[in-house]
């Protein structure tokens, strides 16, 4: 029975901890394109409708789309621009460039904002400084793709690194790939939707090639997706993949509770991989792509995607071997073997109330 308290305890202790972060507001990646012409500077700033609402608190999307609603933004859109204004800026030597007023529109879920800087002609370094959102999320960080009769480079923004100067060096092929590898990671770390979806699948796991099918399959078929919505082949709008995404982290959770075989689940992973791969395109686009370099940076997000789930199944599955043995152990003499169905029972059952909390979220309360 102590054993059972203790995943049970673990179990709460863990719900309690994923819910407060995933109704906790985190916000996206903005991104901008800065062309520089002389002392004039065009930036067009794209950022999530939500994240405009938090920063400004004025109220600019729908309830449950979160598609920016252009009458609602004609109307607060001097609000936006100001706070743009005032968190994104370009400067010459120490001296703040002038804005002109700016303008605002709504594009699907984003709003675009198009400023045009003019520094004095003084011949000092141009330098961007960007704090867009980090009132809102002290994690936020922005991307910004310069382009210049030097050519195209991209630069990554946070509250630790808030300025670059606009005439540096071009970015190499290489630092791309590794900007990317590491966004790819982060996404998987950060992406609790797609760590609990992987943990519900490999729960009855007790053999080595299950897994692999399971894994190789999700990994073949988001990477199909992946690729066909970044290259705007095939594009789904996040209002209906998000809402998919959770549905079938629901059913892979709901199904422990009825099948204890893997061997045949790389079918159904397969196929929610397709899901899963324009999730993954949606949080790449936020990302930013460069232009001359977008399938390197595709490929090296999606390498950095499967770097952090190997991470997660490497200390998953060790660890999911181990109860199993222990339970086992405490089985001893009745002939069962395999996973602990107390653990596997309960940890599902976490998962699908969150994944309920998180399809409700993305349709009734978005």
């Amino acid at each position: 029975m102590s054993l059972r308290r203790t995943i049970v305890g673990l179990a709460v202790l863990v719900a309690i901890g994923v819910t407060n972060v995933a109704s906790a507001h985190k916000a996206g990646v903005s991104t901008a394109r800065i062309d520089l012409a002389g002392r004039r500077v065009a930036v067009e700033i794209n950022g999530l409708g939500r994240d405009f609402e938090k920063a400004t608190g004025v109220r600019i999307a729908e309830r449950r789309s979160g598609d920016v609603n252009p009458v609602a933004l004609a109307i607060n859109g001097s609000k936006l621009t100001g706070y743009v204004i005032a968190h994104a800026s370009v400067h010459a030597g120490g001296v703040r460039c002038t804005p002109d007023s700016g303008r605002a529109r709504a594009i699907g879920t984003h709003v675009l904002v198009s400023l045009v800087w003019t520094c004095p002609d003084d011949g000092s370094a141009l330098t961007y400084r960007v704090t867009l959102f980090q009132a809102v999320d002290a994690t936020a960080r922005h991307v910004a793709v310069i382009t210049s009769p030097r050519g195209e480079r991209t630069l990554v923004f946070d509250a630790q690194s808030p300025r670059a100067e606009l005439g540096g060096a071009r970015a190499s092929i290489w630092q791309v790939m590794a900007r990317f590898v590491v966004a790819g990671i982060e996404h998987i770390f950060l992406g609790y939707d797609h760590i609990a979806f992987l943990l519900a699948v490999i729960l009855w796991g007790r053999r080595l090639l299950p897994l692999v099918k399971v894994v190789t399959a999700f990994t073949v078929a988001h990477s199909v997706t992946l690729t066909l919505a970044v290259l705007d082949i095939v594009v789904l709008p996040s209002s209906i993949v998000e809402p998919l995404i959770a549905a079938s982290i629901a059913f892979v959770a709901a199904e422990n509770f009825f099948v204890r075989d893997i061997v045949k689940r790389w079918r159904i992973t397969f196929l929610f991989g397709f899901i899963h791969g324009f999730g993954f395109a949606s949080a790449l686009r936020e990302f930013g792509l460069p232009k001359g370099t977008i399938v390197p940076a595709l490929v090296s997000f999606n390498l950095g995607v499967e770097i952090g789930q190997a991470a997660i199944i490497c200390i998953a599955v060790p660890l999911l071997l181990w109860i199993g043995h222990l339970g086992k152990r405490r089985r001893a003499g009745s002939g069962s073997a395999g996973q602990n169905p107390v653990f596997v029972y309960t940890c599902s059952s976490v998962i699908l109330a969150l994944a309920l909390y998180w399809l409700v979220q993305r349709t009734l309360l978005a």
